[in-house]
């Protein structure tokens, strides 16, 4: 058959384009590497650069050598003992064309055939370095599986790389297998359709030997697949070896590890023996012992022995499931209560209230009720604290705890970063958005059970620290902010570009300048963060990888200039730990008076025997995840084991990275620090500031929460009927059907002498609205990580969080007040439902309500508090009004909004009652005062009156501009009254009763 030739000129082109491909291929690929290098170099984390590449380069290699060389070998050989002479045939006649084209070019074709599958093994095998890592680095875990006796690290390290290995040598010998075979039958030595022998005897010896090697791997497979049952879920209810497993499907597997050795030695005899008879009829058995032994057996012991009592027959293995799962999970501690078990339910008796009443009394938990929502202030704090429109701050913010004055308190905190979004047109040149503003800068913070309460502002966070420069309670030595969670843009790396000559201005805009000035000042980095990029070479580098010319054409490129990039705090940990899993949630804190970010790093399996296994970013989605920036999904991996085994920091200035062993028991994190020794310090490095502020990782905490709503249960019987199953309640405050996120409340635990910083759920009743139990886990240094459970009387029906809230929204005042806060110029915004143990006597359930207008730049403000106990419903200006309702007066007198400054006042405004919302039910003052009524006195009860008059119409129209001016005026009209009665009394007298409550 003749082949096309093309042109000269034609080849001479496509050589040329060829080429070029091949070379903005690798000076690409060249480039990447390049800059991945210079980050590691920057951040010290060489030691992951190169261990990384040496194992990819390392499987590329070995893969792509053996599959390539093993097949081309596999193919030559066939080619190289091709019959000389070939039976004259039409079947041969019409391969000859074949041949003849084939011949010349047989050495490049079969180049190519390597090369093809050599590369794709290669890209293929590289991939899974970790693997590799594990089973040369791996560690035993301690603990023995209950049906083989083997340690953990076998199944978690070791199993995994026999299976990659197998598989690729399974595909080496079936591409052998294709390539050899056309071979042959190309060249003769396979005759399918010439009379007489079918089979070269060259081909028969080939083809017997790698079918030979097949089925050993076969029986190599079918041995690997015995250790496989641990993953088994024929249990259907729970993970692993089940009776069928055990008792049927083993023993199958074991024999048919025999018959496939058998199997495998007839297929080498046929070298001898000459004679496929042999070997076809032990493939025949091979297959027909699979079919009966391997499928048929266990289906019937399954349907007539396991079926007719499942629970009978898989108590053992369930109970070895319950371990497993609780171990792998790390809930095998846990702290089961019973909790409120003489209480009343969803209709609390006045026995009930009068034992919450006496529980509340000085209850450290009523005085760090959390009051503001970091899920729904982001626009507040943009509003109040953004200062300039290059600033922003995310759109979930965090709840961090600070100890001032001796007194530990909650915040609500955040850090006024670079937003580049906010940039208007003319700030948005290259040189400005890459050069000038370079950062953000300050930490803002307020106590999460206070609201400011001065004139015009009302219900809005109290910042005890912010502003610019940054001043307050929490002292910030650095506050400039050059990496954060906004220098990400949709998966785009936020770069820029610092330093300046000797001589030159501070180019980087750094704050406004304050006073009456409207200037600004600016400044230039001096931290060690990012790489230098003053010779020609960097800066083409740079530009290559960023296609941007202005890095070797712009004068703000200097000899002193530095490149910040990969700025995301969380980018930076999973570059940094490639092996690791990062919680979702980054969150900032003032350590040792720098910005730090500290992010909790997983170290996870799919691998762990007997453990049910889960999708990640499936069990740790709730009704927040991914829902703006400040939280980020996890990826949707299957895993069976999970450790927050490791603490991670950056700063926020240099961006370093510090990794801290947190569990350095973990027999994962120990692999992977045998296979990257020193980058991963010991916990005792971290100070007691740092300490104090780690958080209990909130993706663990969902992860187990998630398991503990099956595996609490002990007893293998009602695990199997999940007779006490729980689950985790939808959030009733979104329009969603997403799970209730997790909360961190600082509260006291049933039993605890104090209140302790904490990450706690509800957990409903399996397809019930009723609450069964209350999950917390402890954040507190001296009990970190302590897993405590109140489970509520089953006879019981407590009010679940989406009853509750139903329970609230029905309320009469609340109804009413929902009706005007829904209006054409404002919006009801619910804030988030907290579960809080009252000592013994039970739940409380506390949301705040804000009011958020419909303008544009408009923020929420908190208006109104609603509080739950078992059905009684207290809705208030304050938390200790609504406290009062319910359970009487003076119940409330521990909350922070009763009259003082609450649990840790540090100050700044005291937080008194928010502003009311609706007409306050307030009583004029007397229009005589008890006696004669100077005019002073008349003058002010009418401006008060006035005032109330005009706050309730304001209210009515939901003007906000108007009901500011009246609380101002109310504010102003009482001030009055109090200064007259003084005047006419002759001494100090009370002021009438506040009309904000």
């Amino acid at each position: 058959m003749p082949v096309p030739t093309l042109s000269r000129r034609a080849k001479l082109v496509i050589g040329v384009i060829a080429v070029l491909l091949v070379l903005f291929t690798v000076i690409g690929t060249l480039t990447n590497v390049y800059v991945d290098y210079l980050w590691f170099d920057e951040t010290g984390f060489t030691e992951v650069f190169w261990t990384e590449l040496q194992t990819r380069a390392l499987l590329f290699a070995v893969a792509g050598v053996a599959t390539g060389g093993l097949v081309a070998l596999s193919v030559y050989l066939a080619y190289r003992f091709r019959p000389t002479f070939r039976p004259m045939s039409l079947e041969q006649q019409n391969l000859e064309r074949y041949r003849q084209s084939l011949e010349p070019r047989r050495v490049a074709v079969l180049s190519a055939v390597g090369v093809v599958l050599g590369l794709f093994a290669g890209f293929t095998a590289q991939g899974s370095w970790e693997t590799w890592l594990q089973f040369r680095n791996g560690t035993d875990f301690g603990t023995t599986d209950p049906q083989f006796g083997l340690d953990n690290g076998f199944f978690v390290f070791d199993l995994p790389f026999y299976r990659l290995a197998l598989g690729f040598a399974f595909a080496i010998v079936i591409l052998s297998l294709i390539g050899s075979l056309l071979t042959h039958y190309v060249f003769g030595g396979l005759r399918l359709q010439t009379p007489g022998q079918k089979l070269s005897g060259a081909a028969r010896v080939q083809l017997s030997v790698l079918l030979g090697v097949f089925v050993a791997l076969k029986a190599v497979a079918y041995w690997l697949d015995r250790y496989s049952t641990v993953y088994s879920d024929r249990g259907g209810v729970f993970t692993g070896a089940s009776y069928t497993d055990v008792n049927a499907l083993l023993p199958a597997k074991t024999i048919l590890v025999f018959v496939a050795v058998i199997c495998a030695i007839a297929f080498f005899a046929n070298i001898v023996v000459r004679n496929f008879a042999l070997p076809a009829a032990s493939l025949v058995l091979l297959m027909l012992s699979s079919l009966v032994i391997g499928v048929a057996y266990p289906a019937i012991v399954q349907q007539f022995v396991v079926r007719p009592t499942p629970d009978v027959r898989e108590a053992p293995y369930i109970e070895r499931a319950i371990a497993a799962t609780r171990q792998a999970y790390d809930v095998s501690d846990v702290q089961y209560v019973n909790y409120a078990q003489n209480q009343t339910g969803d209709s609390a008796s006045d026995a009930d209230a009068a034992q919450a009443a006496a529980e509340l009394a000085g209850s450290p938990t009523v005085e760090n009720i959390r009051l503001l929502d970091p899920n729904v202030l982001a626009p507040t704090f943009t509003a109040l604290q953004q200062i300039r429109n290059v600033y922003g701050f995310p759109d979930r913010l965090d709840v961090d705890r600070y100890t001032i004055d001796g007194v530990t308190q909650d915040y609500v905190v955040a850090v006024r970063e670079l937003d580049q979004s906010n940039l208007s047109d003319n700030q948005s040149s290259w040189i400005n958005r890459h050069t000038v503003y370079t950062h953000g800068n300050g930490f803002v913070a307020a106590p999460a059970n206070q609201v400011s309460s001065g004139s015009g502002e009302g219900g809005q966070p109290n910042f005890t620290t912010g502003n610019l420069p940054t001043t307050g309670n929490i002292p910030v030595d650095q506050a400039r902010i050059y990496y954060g969670e906004l220098l990400n843009d949709n998966g785009t790396d936020v770069y820029s570009v610092v330093g300046k000559t000797d001589g030159e201005a501070d180019r980087e805009f750094d704050r406004p300048e304050s006073g009456d000035d409207q200037g600004q000042v600016n400044s230039t980095y001096d931290g060690t963060g990012g790489v230098a990029i003053g010779s020609f070479f960097r800066q083409l580098t740079f530009a290559i990888y960023y296609r941007e010319r202005n890095f070797i054409l712009s004068g703000a490129v200097n000899d002193n200039s530095r490149v910040l990039y990969v700025r995301d705090p969380l980018n930076r940990v999973e570059k940094a730990a490639p092996f690791l899993t990062v919680d979702g949630d980054p969150y900032p804190a003032v350590v040792d008076g720098r910005v730090t970010w500290i992010l909790d790093g997983y170290t996870t399996s799919d691998a762990f025997p007997y453990a049910e296994q889960m999708e990640l970013g499936e069990a740790t989605t709730d009704a927040l995840t991914g829902t703006g920036t400040g939280t980020t999904p996890l990826p949707n991996d299957t895993v069976n084991y999970v450790r927050n085994s490791v603490k991670a920091t950056v700063d926020a200035y240099t961006g370093a990275v510090t990794l801290y062993a947190w569990d350095d028991q973990d027999p994962v994190l120990r692999t992977y620090m045998n296979a990257f020794p020193g980058i991963i310090q010991p916990k005792s490095d971290m100070s007691d500031d740092l300490i104090s502020h780690v958080r209990y990782p909130e993706d663990l905490f969902k992860l187990q929460r998630d398991i503990l709503t099956r595996y609490h249960v002990s007893d293998a019987g009602d695990f199997y009927n999940q007779n006490d199953r729980w689950r985790i309640p939808t959030d009733p405050t979104s329009n969603t059907d997403a799970a209730q996120p997790p909360y961190y409340i600082l509260s006291q635990r049933p039993g605890d002498p104090g209140a302790t910083f904490q990450l706690t759920s509800a957990l409903n009743a399996f397809q019930r609205e009723n609450l069964s139990a209350f999950i917390s886990a402890s954040a507190d240094p001296a009990s970190y990580g302590e897993l405590q459970v109140l489970r509520l009387p089953g006879n019981t029906p407590y009010q679940g969080p989406g009853q509750a809230q139903n329970a609230m929204t029905s309320n009469n005042q609340v109804r009413t007040d929902l009706t005007l806060f829904d209006s054409d110029n404002s919006r009801a915004v619910f804030g988030n439902l907290l579960t809080l143990p009252i000592g013994d006597a039970g739940l409380l359930y506390v949301e705040p309500l804000y009011v958020q207008s419909q303008a544009a730049n408009s923020f929420p403000l908190l208006q109104k508090v609603i509080v739950n106990y078992q059905g009684r419903i207290g809705y208030g200006d304050t938390l200790a009004e609504s406290l009062d309702q319910v359970f009487g007066a003076g119940a409330g007198s521990a909350a922070p909004d009763s009259g003082g400054t609450g649990n840790g006042d540090t100050g700044g405004d005291q937080t008194t009652s928010p502003p009311s919302t609706s007409a306050p039910a307030t009583t004029s003052p007397p229009a005589d005062g008890g006696g004669a009524v100077d005019a002073s006195t008349a003058q002010a009860v009418a401006a008060i009156q006035q005032a109330l008059q005009d706050l309730a119409n304001a209210q009515r129209s939901g003007d906000f501009a108007a009901v500011g001016q009246a609380q101002a005026a109310l504010a102003s009209a009482a001030a009055a009254f109090e200064a007259a009665q003084s005047a006419a009394s002759g001494s100090a007298s009370s002021a009438p009763a506040s009309p904000t409550g």
